[in-house]
């Protein structure tokens, strides 16, 4: 996992969080034939069909076109970048925001956590995010990020949460949700945990349909790994342990982490060499 541990931010917060990025920035990952990201987004081709949705009257072929230019750029062979369907050419799961209207007109996700693009497609933003915990503060800052997202110029902002479920797909209606381990032990729990991460980019569509500039390609890379093979230092356990323990309750029931939190906490300052946090230094 190439996940930059600063990228955790302490205290926890439910916000926005671009960063600006260079023009020249790759924003795709070249899908790897023979990993498990590729067999699973396989398999869900297989057995479900194109997870392409639009909404009526949208034309996708030039939006299409950009991601397979872009894919090319960014090291996907030019064979493959012509001919292989959107799910099985890059890591990142994709959908387009059209910043005149707020909206979101298509989508190719195909390994959502726990959301279902069905669901979404066509939404304003603020509908897409309304399940999120502090939800009505990421409403607030909604209008500002459309506003400078209708400016052009690329952005990056990262997700990260902690997990039992070994899949990267995480749809709710493909995949029941995993229970944690009932273990009292923390480093039995932390064994059967994973950390989730999505590298969140933005990119402008110069060549898409509509007035140029209007429509914005979103792109959600996952990666996951087993916690005690992501932790791989003392900063980097405590980076974690400081965001974790600085949830609120909203966000704890909003991540399924309220009943584990505890034990986390007290394997990640074990491996941290930091005091736990107390039942009454949580907020």
């Amino acid at each position: 996992m190439d996940f930059d541990f600063g990228q955790i931010g302490t205290p926890f917060r439910m916000r926005p969080g671009l960063s600006r990025l260079p023009s020249d920035t790759r924003h795709l990952t070249p899908l790897r034939p023979g990993s498990a990201l590729h067999a699973e987004k396989g398999a869900l081709l297989q057995r479900w069909g194109s997870r392409c949705l639009s909404v009526p009257g949208f034309d996708a072929s030039d939006v299409l076109h950009a991601v397979r230019r872009h894919a090319e750029a960014c090291g996907v062979p030019a064979v493959d970048a012509m001919t292989l369907p959107p799910e099985l050419l890059v890591e990142e799961d994709l959908a387009v925001l059209d910043t005149a209207t707020a909206r979101v007109p298509w989508m190719c996700v195909c390994i959502p956590t726990r959301w279902a693009p069905e669901e979404k497609i066509g939404l304003a933003l603020p509908e897409v995010h309304q399940p999120v915990a502090d939800s009505a503060a990421l409403a607030a800052a909604l209008p500002h990020v459309v506003r400078m997202l209708s400016q052009g110029g690329h952005w990056e902002r990262f997700v990260w949460t902690l997990t039992a479920a070994p899949t990267y797909d995480q749809h709710p209606l493909r995949q029941p949700a995993t229970p944690w381990p009932e273990t009292t032990d923390p480093q039995q729990l932390a064994q059967q945990c994973f950390l989730r991460v999505e590298r969140q980019t933005f990119l402008p569509l110069a060549d898409g349909p509509g007035p140029a500039g209007a429509h914005t390609l979103f792109t959600i890379r996952v990666q996951l790994a087993p916690l005690v093979q992501a932790v791989r230092s003392p900063e980097q356990a405590q980076r974690l342990h400081q965001a974790l323990g600085s949830m609120t309750p909203a966000v704890l029931e909003y991540k399924n982490l309220g009943a584990v939190r505890e034990r986390l906490l007290r394997w990640l300052a074990g491996r941290s060499g930091a005091p736990p946090l107390t039942p009454t230094a949580l907020p």
